[in-house]
């Protein structure tokens, strides 16, 4: 009953219950004001006597700020380079009014969170899980110790390590329903809809995964969705091929088994070279996580409801289906058929700058500077066309990369190649049509969307996730009957 209480008193009563409070302090008294103009300026300073301007912690201080509405002055405390944004609140013309709000449509300069599980640092092209960089770990590790550091803080033992592949080899066992389910999906569907469509129908085969405040249960339910996802994709690769499905094996590697699923018969093992399997492993552990992004956003967002991680991953995976999202790497593979040969690319980067064509696979949201997965990646593509031939594609990709890195006008951009630029080339040169590439990305990223979960779950400042709007619509008016409008 405690429990239900709290989840009501934190749908309903979630102002009284923040953390923060009270988060402005008002330096001028509050006077009446007949000012009741909605637009002004806000002017922000640093007292020089504050203490915290010469505080050792730069990142700790307060901020002041002038309401030009009502000459009023209000402070507000600055922790981690931040300032909590329900502080704006005490800004207002009138005791009556709702108070300031920031915009921010997009959430560019907004944290939701605190979280310790990814670090990014765009300018600098640094991506972090955990604290160790993702070069060393693309190289050094491979996917089931990244999923371990990624869910639990730290490298596993070796011990630790078999435990967690023995979890996960455990929950292979796919349920019934996800092969009626994928029987009755019409062949001609998008894969990324028929993995949306089995991760959320899979949390109707767990009931238990309701129980989200349960530490021990979402632990189940975290390796059931790094054991399954890689399951019901490729049933439903294979369905789309009109393939029997292929049992796993949990004698294979994460990424051996997803191959094999993938490549195999039901009655023998894939064929697949070890620089082949190493390079998914690799893709794999690039795709793992990229903090808050679209698609983590959406889990955490839905997730903050409190409903199964099924429901929430199936939303994340609809987020990353998106072409903004999930889907620039197909993009990638048909600009690169538009070019003939290298000696098109001058001419191909010519009309980009023109607008008449766009440069797929460069630049980034986040990245100010070459972004670190790109890197790993566009040598993974050299290692894979060592063993399986070379691709005409890559020579462009390679020449494209050279020239515009060359190019003043893409440089001076910031438009550097991400990792979109290189992946896609991977996965068609291993035969998968361009559908599957955002499923691969999603198998990935798995492991990132439930430690989001796991850590949101854990958090007791977590609330439903309920944003604000500026309302821009018409006053309130009387109704009108039909016959008299």
């Amino acid at each position: 009953m405690a429990e239900a209480e709290d989840l009501k008193s934190s749908q309903y009563g979630f102002e009284s219950r923040l953390p923060y409070q009270p988060s402005v302090s008002l330096v001028a008294p509050l006077s009446p004001c007949e000012n009741t103009r909605l637009t002004g300026r806000i002017s922000v300073t640093m007292s020089s006597n504050d203490p915290a301007a010469t505080s050792a912690d730069p990142t700790v201080g307060s901020l002041h700020l002038t309401d030009s509405r009502t000459g009023r002055q209000f402070e507000l405390p600055i922790s981690e380079d931040s300032v909590p944004a329900i502080g704006l609140r005490d800004i207002r013309v009138h005791e009556e009014d709702f108070g300031m709000l920031s915009y921010d449509p997009a959430l560019l300069n907004t944290a939701v969170c605190h979280s310790s599980i990814t670090f990014i640092d765009g300018e600098k092209g640094i991506l972090d899980y955990r604290g160790y960089s993702i070069e060393e770990l693309s190289s050094n590790s491979n996917f089931a110790e990244v999923c371990f550091l990624l869910l639990n803080g730290e490298l596993p033992t070796a011990s630790e390590l078999d435990l967690f592949r023995a979890e996960i080899h455990a929950a292979l066992d796919m349920p019934e329903s996800m092969v009626k389910l994928h029987a009755a999906l019409d062949k001609d569907l998008h894969p990324m809809s028929m993995l949306e469509s089995a991760l959320a129908a899979l949390g109707g085969d767990f009931p238990e995964s309701d129980e989200v405040l349960d530490a021990e249960v979402r632990h189940q339910q975290i390796i059931r969705l790094l054991a399954l996802t890689p399951v019901v994709a490729a049933l439903g690769f294979r369905h789309r091929q009109g393939l029997a499905p292929v049992a796993p094996d949990p004698n294979l590697s994460y990424a051996g088994n997803l191959l094999h699923m993938l490549l195999g018969d039901p009655d023998k093992p894939a064929d697949v070279h070890p620089a082949v399997e190493r390079a998914m492993d690799a893709l794999l552990v690039l795709h793992a996580d990229h903090e808050q992004n679209c698609s983590a956003n959406a889990v955490r967002a839905v997730a903050s409801s409190r409903v199964n991680p099924y429901s929430a991953v199936a939303a994340g995976a609809s987020a990353l289906h998106g072409p903004l999202h999930g889907g620039a790497n197909q993009a990638v593979l048909e600009m690169l058929d538009t070019i003939d040969s290298v000696d098109d690319v001058p001419a191909f980067l010519e009309s980009c700058k023109t607008g008449e064509r766009r440069l797929m696979g460069f630049g980034h949201r986040v990245y100010k500077n070459y972004d670190p997965r790109a890197k790993v990646i566009g040598q993974l593509a050299g290692d894979v066309f060592d063993v399986i031939g070379e691709n005409p594609k890559l020579e462009i990709a390679r020449a494209l990369e050279k020239a515009a890195m060359a190019d003043e006008y893409f440089s001076s951009r910031k438009l550097f190649p991400n990792v979109d630029f290189y992946s896609g080339l991977i996965y068609s040169a291993l035969g998968f049509p361009p559908r599957m590439f955002t499923v691969f990305f999603a198998i990935g990223r798995m492991v990132g969307w439930v430690a989001h979960w796991n850590e949101m779950m854990s958090d007791p400042n977590t609330r439903i996730v309920r944003p604000r709007q500026l309302y821009t619509g018409p006053k309130r008016r009387p109704f009108v009957a039909i016959g008299d409008r």
